[in-house]
């Protein structure tokens, strides 16, 4: 299983080069891949120079950042919805599961308000969250899966009361709603940059926790009796999930279902292993929304769908299906 798992893993790697290439081609502008892909590898070998120049400005200046932000983002949000799982032992758990998206939100709504940097706000509020309900779920030192989610909800539902308060007393809503259903329209290589760099980092913190997860899927006695610091594990799990979901968010406003799904078909295709359903995951993850993206950019040209509308679109019977699913395991 464990060589399949690597297969798959790299042939996901493969896939996702393709798609980048691909959709990056794709847009108002014909261009085809063979010539975007050529003006990709120019920026790191010598390369014909046969296309025109209006091209490489519109691929490495337009399309490009917007192709690999996606890529980053939906990387980082199954990431995150496949450790969220891992840890809270719950196949429907997803990065927002408690109370993320409502702390970026409200950052978010705040930032349009007061003028202030609504990336920068966005991602503090999010940490912000994932710190108060960390610490109202904390028991003695310790922190019960229970009361996590709870706390979660809580919190989440009360930073969405005041967002949706903002929202109604704004003098301009609609930029918050746009920022709210989900988009990568603003992308640029600054926020590229910025963005990659957090989400690179935590994801990779992630991974090391890979086999401590599987450990943890024993339940936790038995993972405390094979030397596992539980607390210390969903302390982290926690943090590095929270930055890298905000990291996201924060770029992307509210991307749903991408950190539902994709981890529970990657589980079921290489898994139940983290050291393998991580990767797979990230992988996965960067060609849906990469793929949502160019859909959503492309089906009503020369308007766009918010791309959080396309993954709902495709999500939502997902999560009604793996519910049904559930129900009937259970009753069966």
């Amino acid at each position: 299983m464990a060589k399949f798992g690597r297969s798959v893993v790299l042939i996901l790697a493969l896939i996702l080069i393709v798609v980048i290439i691909t959709n990056t081609a794709i847009g108002s502008t014909l261009i085809s891949p063979l010539i975007t892909a050529k003006i990709l590898l120019a920026n790191f070998f010598p390369v014909e120079h046969t296309w025109l120049d209006k091209h490489e400005t519109i691929i490495i200046g337009v399309r490009l950042p917007r192709v690999l932000l996606a890529a980053f983002v939906g990387g980082a949000l199954s990431t995150a919805g496949c450790a969220m799982q891992g840890l809270l032992k719950n196949p429907m758990a997803d990065p927002y599961i408690i109370g993320m998206s409502s702390g970026a939100a409200l950052g978010a709504s705040l930032g349009f308000v007061l003028m202030l940097p609504v990336h920068l706000m966005s991602f503090m509020l999010a940490v912000l969250a994932i710190f108060v309900v960390y610490n109202i779920s904390k028991v003695g030192g310790k922190v019960p899966v229970d009361t996590l989610l709870l706390s979660g909800i809580a919190i989440g539902s009360l930073l969405s009361a005041i967002t949706s308060m903002i929202i109604f007393l704004a003098q301009s809503p609609h930029k918050i709603i746009f920022w709210i259903m989900g988009g990568l329209w603003n992308a640029s290589w600054e926020e590229l940059r910025i963005t990659s760099v957090m989400i690179i980092f935590g994801v990779l913190v992630l991974y090391r926790y890979a086999w401590k997860l599987n450990v943890m899927l024993l339940g936790e006695e038995e993972a405390h009796y094979l030397g596992v610091d539980i607390e210390h594990v969903k302390r982290y799990v926690l943090v590095f999930s929270a930055l890298v979901t905000a990291a996201a968010v924060s770029v992307s406003g509210i991307i749903g279902f991408v950190g539902l799904i994709i981890p529970h078909i990657m589980r079921i295709l290489v898994g139940p292993d983290h050291r393998i359903l991580f990767p797979a995951s990230t992988l996965m993850g960067a060609i849906f929304l990469v793929l949502c993206d160019t859909f959503s950019r492309t089906i009503i040209a020369p308007n766009e769908l918010p791309v959080g509308v396309v993954t709902a679109m495709f999500g939502a019977p997902f999560f009604i299906y793996l519910l049904r699913k559930r129900r009937n395991s259970l009753y069966a």
